[in-house]
């Protein structure tokens, strides 16, 4: 295997366990924005496997600036997600005519 590809894919694993949502290291007079949103959306699978194995680990951030993180977040999830279906191609299926 390439050893490149090996220190991306480290690299990602690192980067996506080293600011995951809901871990208590937020301070409470610092609440997550929109910006912060984006990331924990498009991080949100990372997040629902750890916390499965740490409970102090969520997909969603509470100490948060409210209606604009709920928004970044949803969009992320969105794009990351609903958004590879826009990217397939549409087949052409022929049907037989039922006439």
């Amino acid at each position: 295997m390439n050893y490149r590809i090996i220190a991306v894919i480290l690299l990602l694993l690192v980067m996506t366990a080293s600011c995951m949502p809901g871990d208590g290291s937020r301070p409470s007079d610092e609440p997550a924005g929109t910006i912060s949103a984006i990331w924990h959306g498009w991080i949100a699978p990372f997040s629902l496997i750890r916390g499965l194995f740490n409970s102090s680990i969520s997909i969603y951030e509470s100490n948060n600036i409210g209606w604009w993180y709920d928004f970044g977040f949803y969009i992320a999830v969105i794009s990351g997600f609903g958004g590879l279906s826009l990217t397939r191609k549409k087949r052409d299926k022929k049907r037989p005519n039922c006439d």
